[in-house]
């Protein structure tokens, strides 16, 4: 094991969800996702991504359990690879990267892409972390404590 490796017992929520889908392609593959991108030649002309390594993250995707491989919706012999309700559940953090990145990543006048609500129309509120009782927080407003999870 490399020192970038998170060992299974590791208790920090944050380095397992980096280990399963923390880096740069998957969280981009994922993002193609939410976009009704399904097939491998789909992703990869997306993408502009060599074969093995975009072969590489989706199988490790369907191994988190991310993705899983179903038949082509058309019909044809095509394997799609379709989000499973724990990879709809990875949503928000592409949102939230998405929005840290149109706030600091872009020179004035640069373009780039906004999500818009199909609804509104508009670009989507900027997310924030709340509190139980709705109030905004800060990190300073936040500290961890070590539990142990029961089975649900």
């Amino acid at each position: 094991m490399n020192e970038d490796d998170v060992p299974a017992g590791n208790e920090c929520p944050v380095a397992r969800t980096l280990e399963a889908i923390g880096d740069r392609w998957s969280l981009m593959i994922i993002r193609d996702a939410f976009d009704d991108i399904r097939r491998f030649s789909d992703f990869q002309k997306s993408l502009g991504i060599a074969r093995n390594i975009l072969a590489a993250r989706l199988k490790a995707l369907v191994d988190v359990g991310v993705f899983e491989v179903c038949p082509a919706s058309d019909g044809s012999a095509y394997k799609e690879y379709v989000l499973t309700e724990k990879g709809r559940e990875v949503f928000p953090i592409v949102v939230s990267l998405r929005q840290w990145g149109e706030r600091f990543q872009f020179e004035p006048h640069e373009t780039r892409s906004l999500l818009l609500d199909n609804a509104s129309g508009k670009p989507l509120m900027t997310m924030a972390v709340r509190s139980s009782s709705g109030e905004q927080l800060g990190p300073s407003d936040c500290h961890r404590v070590r539990v142990v999870a029961e089975d649900t």
